[in-house]
Parts: structure tokens; sequence; C-alpha cells
């Protein structure tokens, strides 16, 4: 794919989460949205990690068009890898949920398998989405970049997925920090037989075809499967003690010798990031 192609795509999904911005602005709403970090960085960020070279007119290649509100100048400083500019990245209140490695990349791998299962991934597709993907570098160097901003009046807000299911308490003092309403928040929710999210889940786009939007609605299931099979906080999702050792033998038997062995090694190489990170975690 041509780079003038990547960026349209990018430049149209932004354009789409500014529509809903607006809206609520309009609206007097507050705005939620959740995104992995690696999925918005420049193409040139991840060439940048492999190769250690930083190659700016590749950087400009994929940063965005902004709208004039977000100032007449658009900058990128040193821990801005995205394609999204300074200014546009402080009109949000960043805030970030991590979860320890050992559980979130062989939980990904499963999820990207039985979205190969489904026709939407091939093989490669697979290993692409998931071991490309099994790095929390992009969420600590965002972290980072809202820690280097001048009119940063607090650090942005971290909650472990781990304390989210042990002590939910602290997603109590996350409404708080981020002005979410803690009043609305469900820590049980209804029975796991009623309507499913996921029936209802599709890609927005009025022209795609019956086939891809069934495959979109299967994936939306694959993802959403913990939530609507469950009726509250499901413990055994974040054991108390993690070995990742004895994991890595479970992981080999389930993904095979090779992908199993894969999964190790990004666990391992992810935890200085995932343990800075719980280090700047809200606690109870």
């Amino acid at each position: 794919m041509k780079k003038t192609q990547v960026k349209h795509s990018f430049q149209e999904c932004f354009n789409t989460l500014e529509e809903y911005s607006t809206q609520a602005e309009n609206n007097h709403q507050l705005m939620f949205t959740k995104e992995h970090a690696y999925f918005f960085y420049s193409p040139a960020a991840l060439l940048k990690s492999h190769t250690g070279i930083h190659d700016e007119e590749f950087f400009k290649a994929f940063r965005l068009d902004m709208p004039e509100k977000y100032g007449p100048t658009h900058t990128s400083s040193r821990f801005n890898e995205t394609i999204l500019s300074d200014e546009y990245l402080r009109s949000w209140q960043m805030a970030f949920i991590i979860r320890h490695p050992a559980l979130a990349w062989p939980s990904m791998y499963r999820a990207m398998l039985k979205v190969g299962e489904i026709g939407m991934l091939d093989e490669d597709g697979v290993k692409g989405a998931s071991f490309t993907n099994m790095d929390m570098h992009w969420t600590r160097l965002l972290y980072d970049w809202c820690m280097e901003q001048p009119d940063a009046p607090v650090q942005p807000p971290v909650i472990d997925a781990h304390d989210l299911i042990h002590s939910p308490e602290v997603v109590l003092k996350f409404c708080e920090r981020t002005g979410l309403d803690k009043s609305v928040v469900q820590f049980e929710w209804k029975d796991k037989n009623d309507s499913k999210k996921s029936a209802n889940w599709d890609n927005g786009d009025p022209n795609a075809s019956a086939e891809e939007v069934q495959k979109n609605l299967s994936a939306a299931s694959v993802m959403l499967a913990t939530l609507e099979n469950s009726s509250g906080i499901v413990k055994d999702k974040a054991p108390e003690v993690i070995d990742i050792d004895a994991e890595a033998v479970k992981w080999r038997e389930e993904f095979g010798e090779e992908n199993g062995a894969l999964v190790e090694e990004y666990v391992r190489k992810s935890m200085p990031d995932y343990e800075y990170l719980k280090a700047r975690r809200i606690t109870v």
C-alpha cells in the first residue's frame, strides 16, 4: 500500500473522530474514546523502532491535516511520534489502562486467531496484528509526552486491569480524576443471556457488503465475548501471582513452539515499560 493511501485512511478516521467530537461539544457532552496507542503512531515510528533511524521526511508524509481551530502551527515534539500534532493531542485529556503483558499478549493472540478463523485475517495478518502490537513502548511514549507538556496540571491517570478487577474502587478514583460520572459505574450488569452489544456492532459503512457486515459482527463477538458472557467482574482474568516461566510452557503447548516462544519474547520485552507505568498507576 502506498504512503498516500495509508495517510488517506488515517485522515478519514481522524475526520470521523472530529465529527463525533464536534457533535459532543455542540451538545455540551463529554466524549470518551478508547484506542490502542500503537494504532495512531506513525509508520515512520515503527521503522525507527526497528532501525534506529529517524527519517523526518517519512514522518512528515503521515502527519494529518488539522482543522484551523487547533491553531496556525502543527508541531511534533520529541515524544510525539504519532500521526497527530501536539496541538491536537493537547485538546484531549489522556488516560491509560494497562495490563500485565503475560495476560494481555496471549489473550490478544487468541483473539486474533479467532478473527482469522472467521476470514478477516490470513495467517500472516494474524501474526502481524498480534506480534507487531505486543509492545508497551508506544503507551509509555505517549505517557511521557503527556508528562512533558508545560500546561499539564497533573500526571495523566493510569489504571491497571489487575486493580480494576481486584480493587474496583480505583474506578471511582479514576472517575474523580477524569470528570466522569461515578454514580453510573457498574460492577455488576444484566444477565449474560440478555441481548448482546456485538449484534449491532458493525463498522458503520453503508457501502459494506452483507459478507463484510457479518465478518465485522463476528469479530465484535470475539472481542466482546468476556463482557457478553458475564454478569460481573471476572476475577480469574487477573491472577494474583504470575509466573512467566510457567506460563511460557503453556504458551508453547497452546500456540506451538515458534509462536509460543514469540509470545514469551514480547512479554519479557514489555515488562520494563509495564513496570514503569504500573508504578504511576492510581491506587486505593
